[in-house]
């Protein structure tokens, strides 16, 4: 698996940026990352039962991300129209805020390392980005356990703090540490 310090792979693929048939698909490139922070969760697979609370619960914060100046995608192995067919029939994915990638291909998911050998589809994985694609956070989950969005918007605030020394449980706002 990539990890800290690492580029974040190239990739050009379509994502569904909503549940309207009509507006529904959009492409996205490595070069739609770069200028901003961003934040790339994977998930296993659609139409399952831990991936949508992932979603939501990213989607509920989706404007905490925007204000921290990062774009938030998330991703997985299933295609653009699969992705679409989700979000039109789970109520609460409907107006999901943010693309959802799809890497049919296994192209992003094999660059990153998170493509799981058994299952042949995306980990549960998370990557955040610094503007100039460096990844500068790394996380994967075992494929039954949800990963907690509140926890990645705090650890992308503290990396904004510009190399601050963040303590355990820092939160945006409060004082970093000094070396003594």
């Amino acid at each position: 698996m990539l990890s800290i310090g690492d580029t974040f792979p190239d990739f050009d693929v379509t994502a569904a940026k909503s549940a309207n048939p009509s507006d529904a698909f959009i492409s996205v490139k490595k070069a739609d990352l770069l200028g901003k922070w961003s934040v790339v969760f994977f998930w296993p697979k659609d139409f399952t039962f831990v991936c949508p609370t992932e979603i939501v619960a990213f989607g509920e914060l989706y404007e905490e991300f925007d204000k921290a100046d990062a774009n938030l995608f998330g991703a997985s192995t299933d295609n653009e129209f699969v992705h679409l067919a989700w979000r039109q029939s789970h109520k609460e994915l409907t107006g999901s805020p943010f693309p959802w990638l799809s890497d049919i291909r296994r192209e992003l998911a094999t660059g990153l390392g998170i493509l799981d050998r058994k299952e042949g589809v995306a980990q549960r994985a998370t990557f955040i980005n610094d503007p100039t694609g460096i990844i500068r956070f790394a996380s994967i989950t075992d494929m039954n356990v949800g990963r907690n969005p509140e926890e990645v918007l705090r650890v992308l605030h503290a990396l904004q703090t510009g190399g601050e020394l963040c303590p355990a449980n820092w939160r945006k706002g409060q004082t970093t540490l000094k070396a003594a």
